[in-house]
């Protein structure tokens, strides 16, 4: 009797054990699918990411898996919600990875690297000009002065002397004196930057309207008598400065000019041809070797040298050849305007060469 009692007993206790067994793997089984299931809705969800901080842009990749194709038992275990009865839960596996990305540049991004590629080409462009030629954005605004400079000097050229200049015309008796009266009256009324005669120098094929002051905005516009010198036909220095590189660089070339090489300026009033005795290279702050008076009419051309650089200045020296009168109202007796007058100067000197 005892016996028969026993055998359910046993037979119950087996039957609840292997149900409880059954219970839980159906829970593992169950907690599986839902780790799965939201891992995947998370991947589709942050396929893209904006990174706010770092303006990039954040791909979820796949976390490499390990090299047996089996998953080890500790991520197993932890993808097991809390409260199972196979263990605690561990933080949640990570199935995927983040890998930033550089953003794409946008339209405007791109339009401003095109244009900055675009200034370079013709920043090197210049200088490839510049190095062969001469700066040309100087060039067209110096060519534009020019033109300007051209129409004023003929208005120049052509005025008539006052009234009071006629009468102090018709007392002088000599052709110089004549020049020098009218070279002075116009130095007194030129402005800075005005212009008041043109240079030629046929070796170098040079022909440009000289002006007034050496200023920069002066010599923007041509080339520039020195304020501290005197116009030619008043028997002193006449002292031109000139760029070498940029404003259509007038006096590039004077470095080619010999000795014996004529050089002409053209004023309203006189035809004066000088010729070049020598040249020198001085200090850029040695003024005075241009600018001083040597007891007799000559004229100097000033610039940098060497070209691209202002680390020295070269200087030309010309002695006055001959003047003719261009103008100046009716010749007093015996002097007729036009004549060719030479001009008194001491045999050449030699100077050192540059």
């Amino acid at each position: 009797m005892l016996s028969t009692l026993r055998l359910p007993a046993r037979e119950a206790s087996a039957t609840d054990v292997a149900a409880r067994a059954t219970d839980a793997a159906m829970v593992a089984a169950q907690a599986a699918i839902r780790a799965a299931d939201a891992a995947i809705k998370a991947a589709e969800a942050a396929v893209r990411l904006i990174d706010e901080h770092e303006g990039e842009v954040i791909v979820l990749q796949p976390a490499p898996t390990p090299q047996s194709g089996r998953q080890p038992e500790s991520e197993l275990l932890a993808s097991l919600p809390a409260g199972s009865p196979f263990g605690e839960a561990a933080p949640p596996a990570r199935p995927f990875e983040e890998v930033a990305r550089p953003r794409r540049p946008g339209r405007a991004t791109r339009t401003l690297a095109v244009a900055l590629i675009a200034l370079g080409a013709l920043a090197l462009a210049d200088v490839a000009v510049t190095l062969v030629w001469q700066e040309p954005i100087s060039a067209v605004y110096a060519t534009l002065r020019q033109d300007k400079l051209s129409g004023a000097l003929r208005k120049v050229e052509r005025a008539l002397p006052t009234p009071a200049e006629r009468r102090a015309l018709a007392g002088l008796t000599s052709e110089p004196a004549r020049i020098g009266f009218l070279a002075s009256a116009l130095q007194r009324r030129a402005r800075d930057g005005s212009p008041v005669g043109r240079i030629r120098i046929p070796r170098i094929g040079l022909s440009f309207v000289v002006v007034n002051g050496t200023s920069t905005s002066a010599l923007e516009s041509g080339p520039g008598i020195y304020p501290a010198t005197v116009f030619p036909g008043l028997g002193g220095t006449t002292a031109i400065a000139g760029h070498r590189t940029t404003y259509l660089a007038p006096f590039r070339h004077i470095d080619a000019l010999r000795r014996g090489n004529r050089i002409m300026l053209v004023m309203p009033y006189a035809r004066f041809t000088y010729v070049v005795t020598s040249s020198a290279v001085v200090a850029p702050t040695d003024v005075r070797a241009a600018v001083s008076y040597a007891g007799y009419a000559r004229l100097v051309l000033s610039a940098c040298t060497p070209p691209f650089s202002a680390a020295k200045r070269l200087l030309v020296f010309a002695d006055l050849q001959s003047s003719v009168l261009r103008r100046g109202g009716p010749a007093p007796a015996g002097l007729t305007s036009g004549a060719r007058t030479p001009a008194a100067r001491p045999p050449l000197r030699a100077r050192p060469a540059a």
